[in-house]
């Protein structure tokens, strides 16, 4: 991880050390799952869940905004084991370190769940898991032994793993069925057979990823004890690395899956490690002297558009607002519960002055004035249809229209200028003639004057 260069002898303000420190947890640090049990949980007015993280030693307080809890598919409580995903942060106004939630998921316990820890702990109660029974696995294998189905992925990545890394070693294949109800007796009687030969230098355990029922073989009782009977040293590469069985408890050792316990017996491990984290040293001592020059300018930058985020700002504020929102409802409890003896008093009161006839008397007088609003109006209303009645009428006598549908036109010119004496044309001028039931198009041929005055 980057170092952050400090000035030991500067003098920070609580607000600009919370600030720090916050945008440190976001840059450097990142996202993270966490798996606890939830407890003090509230959900505030606005939709955002607060709620603390806890395990046998220790609690994380968590906040998670409305937009990311509504894709949650279940309804989170107290006393419920979830596993969270977010990132680190600080509400700066009380300085609290918290985890941002974005992603949550419940941790089941169904019934293999429950046979699971049964076993497990009737078996760790018999030392089936004590270190003490360990066996080392020899550092130098000739013959190395492989229990597992021979037509499965795992053995043919055991195999290229070992042909890569350490060809001298003679392989055996015990063949078993690595799933169903005969897996386990299968496993439990090859262990036992290759115990018996006693022909090879360890044993490997193996099987490909699958579900909780897929790789139950692994969690039977029978596997577990034959497992421990063995007197060669057996190291279990079950599933992928999440998966867990009692199978991987009880082995002398365990690798997350069928290639790592192929490369845990292969010899050259150690010094393959070695060199890479050699290489990995150097490489970062490289990098690191290149980036010198820019590293300082670009966490000032960092920082600033981190402080800056509106989404920070945001997100600061909202968790505020349910503080105080919450500090309000608690303000108006009290009040509610101090006034309530006034409220009866006053209640009673009341109820002695109560105005309900008043009430009654004005309420007819509002009807009968409802009423004589209502004739008032429909005078009013039928008043005003006889004027406009009568204007329409008067209106439609004085109807250019009318005039035109007696036989009368309007003459306009290509200007739309009403013609009106011979004057305002000339021979060959187009014309605009409006009828009563259209427009006509003409052209003029001759002028005539005439000495009639209108």
């Amino acid at each position: 991880m980057q170092q952050i260069p400090i000035a030991l002898d500067e003098v920070y303000s609580v607000s600009d050390l919370n600030s720090e420190v916050k945008w440190l947890l976001d840059s450097q640090f990142g996202s993270v799952w966490v798996e606890g049990e939830i407890s003090n949980l509230m959900r505030a007015r606005t939709g955002h869940l607060y709620f603390s993280l806890k395990d046998s030693r220790s609690q994380l307080r968590c906040a998670m905004f409305r937009n990311d809890n509504r894709r949650v598919q279940f309804t989170p409580a107290d006393g419920q084991k979830v596993q969270v995903h977010g990132r680190l942060g600080i509400y700066e106004q009380r300085g609290d370190y918290q985890l941002i939630v974005d992603k949550m998921t419940e941790v089941g316990v169904g019934a293999l769940q429950q046979q699971f820890e049964a076993t497990k702990k009737r078996l760790h109660a018999e030392g089936l898991f004590d270190e003490s029974n360990k066996k080392p696995l020899p550092p130098f294998p000739t013959t190395i032994g492989l229990i597992t189905s021979p037509t499965g992925a795992a053995l043919q990545d055991a195999l290229n793993v070992l042909r890569r890394r350490y060809r001298c070693a003679r392989l055996i294949v015990y063949p078993v069925t690595v799933q169903g109800k005969q897996a386990a007796p299968s496993i439990a009687h090859m262990l036992e057979i290759a115990n018996r030969r006693t022909e090879c230098d360890v044993l490997m355990l193996m099987r490909g990823g699958g579900s909780l029922e897929d790789l139950w073989a692994f969690n039977e009782e029978a596997v577990a004890r034959a497992i421990f009977a063995s007197t060669l040293p057996v190291i279990c590469g079950v599933g992928h690395e999440i998966d867990f069985t009692i199978a991987d408890l009880v082995a002398d050792v365990r690798a997350p899956t069928p290639s790592a316990a192929a490369e845990l017996v292969s010899p050259d491990q150690a010094e393959l490690q070695q060199t890479v984290a050699g290489m990995r040293i150097r490489m970062q001592r490289i990098l690191r002297q290149l980036a010198e020059d820019k590293v300082g300018a670009l966490q000032q930058l960092v920082r600033r558009l981190s402080n800056q985020h509106p989404r920070q700002q945001l997100q600061q504020r909202a968790q505020r607002c349910d503080e105080l929102d919450l500090r309000l409802q608690r303000a108006m409890q009290r009040i509610a519960a101090t006034s309530g003896g006034s409220l009866s008093h006053l209640q009673l009161r009341l109820g002695h002055l109560s105005p309900q006839r008043e009430i009654e008397r004005r309420r007819e007088r509002t009807r009968q004035c409802h009423h004589t609003l209502l004739r008032h109006i429909e005078a009013a209303l039928s008043a005003g249809r006889n004027r406009l009645d009568s204007d329409s009428r008067a209106l439609q006598a004085i109807s250019p229209l009318n005039t035109l549908a007696r036989g009368y036109a309007i003459v306009q010119s290509a200007d739309g200028d009403v013609i009106t004496s011979h004057e305002q044309v000339e021979t060959n001028q187009q014309l605009d003639i409006r009828v009563a039931h259209g427009q006509l198009g003409a052209v003029v041929n001759q002028i005539t004057k005439s000495d009639t005055q209108v």
